[in-house]
């Protein structure tokens, strides 16, 4: 007697059923494996785009030139295409032709990439900036004619605020594809004051160097990194010896220290000139009693 075998899962319909309740159990039997190899595609699928993304973001995680948005950029991809070719093979579990499924998904994301080509070109600028780093957050630069702190970096834009305080948004096309000036990459020199000082009355020259020396350390707002220095010189109209005073300033405050270290050095020749005086008067007591006492002998 000719058996009936059960019809392909495209051909099985309701009529089929209701025309003989008997294919029920032959077509279960004969597809139950294609839905046991589905589902297990499926949680071996979920557990590679898993581990995919776990390994990709632990890999560009030893790269000081990824960015931790451009790691969890690049993993999310790794993850989702994993994820892509588990659904195609699920769906060529049960006979489905994923040839011309995968020809309109294609169609679709040219047309997508097409309407959305100034989008994706932001994106593409976005990620040679994350990759690149010509600039990173609290970065002074200027771009395109924008000046300013760099505040914050995506994939799409670039954020910027101003001295006024004002947010500029510049699309990451517009940054890529214009100079940009960077005032933070390289540490700007200290700047060093200098300041010229007549040898003070009275001190020899080499107690004048190292006297005017410790008081410009001691000055306030002078960096101690380069160390001032007090060196001879000769100049003025006279040609006369000098001490030259160089230091480092703490901003913009060398016309503050100059004028603190004039005030110490003078401060330094009134001592002394009193301490002087105070000598030569404490001398002339003892010659004054001596010639006292001549006389009254």
């Amino acid at each position: 007697m000719a058996t009936t075998s059960p019809p392909a899962i495209s051909d099985f319909s309701i009529n089929h059923l209701a025309a003989d309740p008997a294919l029920v159990v032959p077509f279960v039997l004969d597809n139950g494996l294609h839905v046991v190899g589905a589902i297990a595609i499926l949680i071996i699928g979920f557990w590679i785009a898993g581990r995919v993304d776990y390994l990709v973001g632990r890999a560009l995680q030893k790269s000081s030139h990824i960015d931790e948005m451009l790691r969890g950029f690049f993993s999310s991809i790794a993850r989702y295409f994993v994820l892509t070719a588990t659904v195609l093979a699920v769906l060529s579990q049960f006979g489905i032709q994923t040839t011309s499924l995968v020809a309109v998904i294609g169609a679709a994301s040219l047309a997508i990439g097409l309407a959305l080509q100034g989008t994706l070109s932001n994106l593409a600028a976005g990620v040679m900036l994350l990759i690149f780093r010509p600039f990173r957050i609290g970065h002074s630069v200027t771009v395109g004619g924008n000046s300013g702190t760099v505040r914050n970096l995506s994939l799409f834009w670039t954020e910027i605020v101003t001295d006024a305080n004002t947010q500029v948004i510049i699309p990451n096309g517009s940054v890529w594809g214009q100079p940009i000036k960077n005032m933070t990459t390289y540490t700007a020199p200290v700047p060093i004051a200098q300041l010229r000082v007549p040898v003070p009355t009275g001190w020899g020259l080499n107690e004048a160097c190292a006297r005017i020396k410790e008081i410009v350390t001691a000055t306030a707002k002078v960096l101690a990194t380069p160390a001032p220095s007090a060196l001879l010189d000769r100049g003025g109209t006279d040609n006369a010896i000098q001490v030259v005073i160089t230091f480092a300033p703490d901003g913009d405050t060398a016309g503050v220290i100059k004028n603190d270290i004039l005030r110490a050095i003078d401060e330094q020749m009134e001592k002394r000139a009193v301490r002087n005086a105070s000598s030569d008067v404490q001398d002339l007591v003892p010659d004054a009693r001596r010639a006292s006492s001549g006389r009254s002998s």
